[in-house]
């Protein structure tokens, strides 16, 4: 079963969109049931790579490899480290409930609606699991496909100029990265005298700092593009606004993370030096983000597009944390990712919620809808609360770790960020007092209709989640230890192949004191 599981969570979905083909059109409600089954199915599926990972473990695990294009280094290579592994398993579980939240929005080409989000499903956790630079340049493009149809398809009055620019912004990085790709290849073919795109085995080139710069910048830039880093973010707010709701949840809880994943899993092991050099210029690129989004976010009258900047200052705590350099910075950003993704994927239901009810997203169109929708403002007031980082709540563990980190890195980079704290409880608080309180103005507000069954099926187990991990982050940090410490003595002290070449006493003893350690450290 491990041999294969990562290839049955990947595909699965693809599968599934063989009998949503022969379909005929006109039944509807089958396709959705189908879809949904579909994708909970991969969810209950992926569990097992919770249940089953070992902890103490630096190797990839649930791994497979075989040859698909041997001679020019291509091999069907999949596995899984602490790292990914809740990357996957967010994938897997907003997936269902994206679809569940299409119910009643969308009902025109429902078919090739579902089909678009269990293909992009299977490109996002290809992507997660991929250990071929080859394949994993497959599933990055693939994304790129379902995601320009959902939101230039069902998407809002200006799709058309959204998608194209969120296509050309990726497409560009992309290419970059493309080229960077060869050129490791090839530097790899004229060391070891064989050709190879495998990770494990790219992570052993000598390569001279001048053109670590190089390659660090042509994956950075791809990667900085897609989280997105200021000042390559101006696509994001577009696409969020003009997305369905669906896509905007997927955007925001997913494909952001492909982004900074991207770093952690490529750009930074493969060019450690470059990536040490580069740490002053991401860190304050971070930090611009943060503020910036955060400013911006508190101006804006559209709802979606305050959630969107909002994620823009978000995902520059991501980074300022992963080039901390320290575990306490790393594992806050991984957490922080998963945190992003239910948070702002929650928020962007909510919205979605709301427009299915008023067609509009203008905070001003709103006031006193806690009066009319109890239940709606308790599911919202819980999320805004997690997004602002609550103690309680998932966001507050992921923040304080990533400040914890940065603070131990320079204090003057933990000082700024943290405004963004500040700044971001200030818009969130105020679009909720706008949206939530006050008299109601509009006489459309005074007979809205609460949230059903379906909605709060939809939002409660990520209500749930935003409770477990922030009463209790130890089942998700313990994880994370041992391939975080591999990760940092790669890219800092620059051991050769430590995922690999590392022992499992080793490993189970490197956990033991790193638990050690931060508690020392959190104690002090």
């Amino acid at each position: 079963m491990d041999n294969y599981i990562l290839s049955l969570i990947t595909f699965l979905p693809l599968v599934g969109i063989l009998p949503l083909i022969l379909m005929p059109r006109g039944r509807e409600r089958a396709i959705k049931y189908l879809a949904l089954g579909v994708a909970g199915l991969d969810f209950i599926v992926s569990l097992y790579l919770y249940f089953g990972f070992d902890s103490s473990a630096v190797s990839m695990q649930f791994v497979q490899r075989f040859p698909w294009i041997g001679d020019y280094g291509i091999n069907y290579y999949l596995g899984l480290d602490g790292i990914s592994l809740f990357l996957v398993l967010l994938t897997t579980f907003l997936t269902p409930i994206v679809i569940l939240s299409s119910w009643e929005a969308i009902t025109e080409k429902v078919k090739e609606y579902m089909i678009c989000f269990l293909l992009l499903e299977t490109a996002m956790i290809g992507a997660f699991v991929s250990l071929n630079l080859f394949l994993f340049y497959i599933f990055w493009e693939a994304m790129l496909i379902p995601m320009y149809f959902i939101i230039g398809v069902w998407g809002g009055p200006h799709k058309i100029y959204a998608t194209i620019k969120f296509f050309l912004f990726t497409l560009f990085g992309s290419l970059l990265m493309l080229v960077a790709i060869m050129a490791l290849y090839f530097m790899y073919a004229k060391q070891f005298g064989t050709y190879s795109f495998d990770l494990m085995e790219l992570y052993r080139v000598d390569i001279p700092l001048g053109a670590q710069l190089w390659l660090f910048a042509a994956f950075g830039l791809s990667f900085a593009i897609k989280v997105p880093i200021f000042p390559f973010h101006t696509w994001l707010p577009d696409a969020h606004v003009e997305a369905p709701t669906a896509g905007s949840v997927i955007l925001a809880g997913v494909l952001l993370k492909m982004g900074t994943y991207g770093f952690i899993r490529f750009a930074m092991p493969l060019f450690p030096e470059a990536a040490e050099k580069f740490m002053p210029l991401i860190a304050v690129l971070s930090i611009i983000g943060i503020i910036y989004g955060a400013l911006v976010a508190m101006v804006q009258p559209d709802l979606k597009k305050l959630i969107a900047y909002s994620s823009v200052s978000h995902l520059g705590f991501v980074m300022l944390g992963l080039f901390a350099l320290n575990v306490q910075g790393i594992e806050g950003a991984i957490l922080q990712m998963v945190n992003h993704g239910l948070s702002t994927g929650a928020l962007f239901l909510l919205v979605g919620i709301i427009y299915e009810r008023r067609h509009t997203r203008m905070i001003e169109d709103f006031g006193g809808l806690s009066r009319t929708l109890p239940i709606f403002a308790a599911f919202f007031m819980i999320v805004t609360l997690s997004s602002i980082g609550l103690p309680g709540l998932n966001g507050f563990v992921g923040e304080i770790l990533i400040l914890i980190g940065v603070f131990k890195a320079r204090y003057i980079y933990g000082i700024l960020a943290a405004t963004g704290v500040v700044l971001g409880a200030v818009y969130m608080l105020w679009m909720f007092q706008r949206v939530m309180f006050g008299e109601i103005k509009r006489e459309e507000n005074r007979v809205l209709k609460d949230m059903n069954g379906r909605e709060i099926a939809v939002l409660l187990p990520i209500i749930l989640m935003i409770f477990l991990i922030g009463l209790y982050p130890r089942p998700f940090l313990k994880k994370m230890d041992a391939s975080v410490e591999s990760f940092l003595s790669q890219v800092v002290e620059r051991a050769p192949m430590p995922m690999e070449m590392v022992r499992a006493e080793e490993a189970k003893q490197v956990y033991v004191n790193q638990e050690e350690y931060i508690l020392y450290e959190t104690v002090k």
